[in-house]
């Protein structure tokens, strides 16, 4: 069972410990400072935070005890532009750290904005572009969602051959690996963009994913909470249906897979374009038990009024048990649920915005 939890906030990175059946915030690391993503490696115990820091740039950090400390590594960086008088592309935000199998030790990806895929051998030591993803031509249609970039967000690496990946970009749909990157294709077949023209609706190059997740135990099996709808794949992210309107609303950017369980799902609806808010000012969880086919709407615990809570991308989490979820929100609300979702317990209300959580 999990012990703690890390928030990456906009203005610090704050460990959540668990004491005595409560939980505590500690101490911020980076106090101050937007932390756009975080990862812990499964495999060693390495925490990475990358920050987002402006017109100082992006930077990147590990930690090999738990946070007790911190050494600065290179951040992800493109390649000079081929020509003299052009511009080479500037990394605008970490977005996503995945660490990558068992047989490559010390090998993470990152996503990042403008739309590059970056990969390090050596612990975030040393980045290189992935110049086969980059290089696709279809990367010339691929545009900015909420940002004035594409970005890729989610990297999802098959635990039973490291060598296959998905990726989850916005705006530039599901594309899928095989032979750890060399090569790619564009997959996501039945993905629907309700704001392009009609007859692009199902271009899978124009796609809008908001997040792909995979369940841990069965990774055929992958939830896409999509701008405009939820989706649901069984073979791997090639192809995808559409799941029929589950209440109160079917926009929202986060999705946690139930770790063994492939009909289960956890999902944070909220109004969608431009107010971004709970539907009438109620917080709530949805949650699938029947991949899709019906949906449970828990609140207990939330607010049920007044709302102005939004849970991004990487904010709504299930840990290993799969009954522990825990949310944060962008006016620095933060949860814990003990029950699948059944009920919520208030763990800070006063936290800067959130962009992530992440069990340790």
């Amino acid at each position: 069972m999990t012990e703690g939890l890390y928030v990456a906030s906009r203005k610090g990175l704050v460990p959540i410990r668990r004491r005595n059946r409560g939980w505590e915030a500690g101490a911020a690391a980076f106090l101050g400072e937007p932390v756009s993503a975080i990862l812990r490696d499964p495999r060693d115990g390495t925490l990475y935070a990358a920050l987002r820091l402006g017109h100082f740039g992006c930077k990147l950090h590990r930690s090999g005890d738990d946070g007790a400390s911190w050494e600065e590594l290179p951040a992800p960086a493109y390649p000079a532009a081929p020509e003299p008088d052009a511009e080479a592309p500037a990394l605008d935000m970490i977005w996503t750290l995945a660490a990558g199998g068992p047989d490559r030790p010390g090998e993470i990806w990152a996503g990042t904005l403008p739309g590059g895929l970056f990969v390090s051998p050596d612990r975030g030591e040393t980045w290189s572009l992935v110049d086969s993803l980059w290089s696709r031509p279809e990367r010339g249609e691929w545009f900015g969602g909420g940002f004035d970039h594409p970005g890729i967000h989610s990297i999802c690496i098959d635990p039973r051959d490291p060598e296959r990946m998905t990726l989850g970009i916005s705006c530039g749909g599901v594309w899928k690996s095989d032979d750890r990157g060399a090569s790619w294709r564009l997959a996501g077949q039945g993905l629907r963009n309700a704001y392009m023209p009609p007859e692009r609706a199902y271009d899978a190059n124009v796609q809008d994913p908001h997040l792909v997740a995979t369940c841990a135990a069965s990774p055929d099996v992958v939830w896409c909470q999509h701008h405009n709808g939820i989706f649901r794949s069984t073979d791997a992210a090639e192809t995808f249906g559409e799941i029929e309107a589950p209440m109160p609303s079917v926009f929202g950017f986060a999705v946690a897979p139930h770790p063994s369980d492939p009909a289960t799902a956890w999902f944070a609806p909220a109004v969608k374009d431009e107010c971004r808010v709970p539907v009438d000012g109620r917080m709530v969880v949805t949650r699938t038990r029947d991949g899709g086919a019906s949906f449970e709407v828990l609140g207990r615990g939330l607010p049920e009024r007044g709302s102005y809570d939004l849970v991004y991308r990487h904010a709504l989490v299930v840990d290993a048990s799969g009954e522990r979820l825990a949310m944060g929100s962008t006016t620095g609300n933060l949860w814990v649920s003990e029950s699948g979702g059944e009920e919520w317990q208030q763990i800070d209300a006063h936290l800067p915005p959130i962009a992530q959580v992440a069990f340790v």
